[in-house]
């Protein structure tokens, strides 16, 4: 989290300059782990590349499986 310069000085100025720094400090500290946690675009991607080549492995079994009923169908049927 980043505070504004305006927002610094007025906790300063209701807690005094001490407690706001150390506020500020932990607020600072939050707002950074909060980052850290959050997805990027490029593991949102790598995400959605997994996602797909599951998707076209399954699709592609289903099509062959598929394939092989209608043979086994025309050839005893």
């Amino acid at each position: 989290m980043t505070l504004l310069f305006d927002d610094t000085k007025k906790l300063e100025k209701a807690l005094g300059e001490e407690a706001a720094s150390v506020l500020i400090g932990i607020l600072e500290k939050q707002g950074e782990e909060a980052k850290r946690e959050l997805a990027t675009k490029a593991d949102i991607d790598v995400k959605l590349a997994q996602v797909k080549a599951e998707i076209i492995k399954w699709v592609a079994g289903l099509m062959l499986a598929q394939t092989a009923i209608i043979a086994a169908l025309k050839l005893f049927g």
